[in-house]
């Protein structure tokens, strides 16, 4: 009989969903049958959690295929999440790939890899999505001093320029029972500190008829966790309540990562976002004035179809004015099957790496 086990790697790209995804795909793993080694070294079989929101991300995703490719040459190659869902054709026909499994096999992939040998012709699991109303439970444990714990999955929004409905499906999430119960095993494991995740966080409670602010009020009772962390949210769902809740409890963090994308309405229209640049305004003073001290980023695009000089010296001009601690920004990437994509008036390549560097030199980070 032979006992010896299969050395099995995670690569994860994107965000910290996806990061306590593969913490708990990894998980899933028979501990008699397979040893976790880091993506750096050699293994036999690499596990690659991509993302899908930018061209740079389908880019590294086929960087790091290439790369396990070469580290271990003829090493079993699984590549998983949202770029997998979008393109699972695309990537099976890059050379070194076994596997491709979208956003829901991704979580079965221990099952599928119960013969790891590689393959003649890559094998493809993915499901249409449109419909799909299950969610696979998530949260990181021993790869960071805090936990990564998904509370919500997918989106309704259907900005113009996002893949993620296509990638994740519907806004869905558990019942908050079920989640206080997740933070109460990572409590048992001696963490602190819990990061909330999920696409769309603040829309919460969409599937089960919740709320993030009930979500928060209970999670605050799980003895053992003493911060709290918001991941970015929504400005039209970051209520009063919410920003009060922050402002009362030590152990929720006073930092809010609030995506702005653009301070033109014109653009913010274009981009079929659901608030205007007042909305936005108005919330990070109501922050500054429940909590003074709170750290404050924002999100902003540069060079989306339609966007002039003057559209561009409106967002400075905004940006300037408000009490932000960062800015997080990027060039826009046109995304394939998106309202962005067939929209006029697109931006010069060259235009839109000026753009972000004059950004930069706002950023109060």
């Amino acid at each position: 009989m032979n006992n010896i086990k299969k050395k099995v790697a995670f690569h994860t790209l994107g965000c910290k969903l996806n990061f306590a995804e593969t913490s708990t795909i990894s998980r899933s793993f028979p501990a008699d049958r397979f040893e976790r080694v880091p993506a750096s070294s050699k293994a036999d079989i690499y596990v690659i959690n991509t993302c899908s929101v930018t061209d740079a991300a389908d880019r590294k995703c086929r960087q790091a295929i290439r790369k396990f490719s070469s580290i271990s040459p003829g090493a079993y190659i699984a590549v998983v999440g949202c770029y997998a869902q979008l393109k699972p054709q695309e990537i099976s026909e890059i050379p070194g790939v076994d596997l491709v499994l979208g956003t829901n096999e991704k979580f079965d992939i221990a099952t599928y890899l119960a013969e790891s040998a590689k393959k003649q012709s890559t094998e493809i699991h993915s499901i249409d999505l449109s419909s799909d109303s299950s969610f696979n439970t998530s949260y990181s444990l021993g790869d960071r001093t805090r936990s990564f714990l998904k509370v919500q999955d997918g989106c309704d929004y259907g900005c113009s320029y996002c893949t993620i409905p296509m990638a994740r499906g519907r806004s869905r999430n558990p019942q908050i029972e079920s989640l206080v119960s997740e933070a109460e095993s990572i409590a048992e494991r001696g963490v602190k500190e819990i990061v909330l995740t999920g696409v769309n966080i603040g829309d919460f409670g969409r599937s089960t008829c919740e709320t993030f602010h009930a979500l928060l009020t209970e999670l605050l009772k799980v003895k053992g966790i003493e911060r709290y962390r918001i991941s970015s949210i929504e400005p039209n769902l970051l209520i009063d309540e919410i920003i009060s809740l922050a402002a009362a409890s030590e152990k929720i963090l006073p930092h809010f990562h609030i995506p702005l994308q653009s301070g033109s309405d014109k653009i913010l229209g274009l981009m079929r976002r659901r608030y205007t640049r007042d909305v936005f305004s108005e919330r990070v003073m109501m922050i500054r004035k429940m909590i003074p001290l709170a750290g404050i980023g924002a999100d902003v695009i540069v060079g989306f179809p339609g966007e002039t000089q003057s559209d561009f010296d409106d967002t400075c001009a905004f940006l300037e004015d408000l009490p932000l601690s960062y800015l997080h920004v990027f060039t826009f990437s046109e995304r394939p099957e998106t309202i962005a994509e067939k929209l006029p008036g697109k931006v010069h390549p060259g235009d839109k790496v000026i753009s972000l560097l004059l950004l930069f030199t706002l950023s109060p980070g």
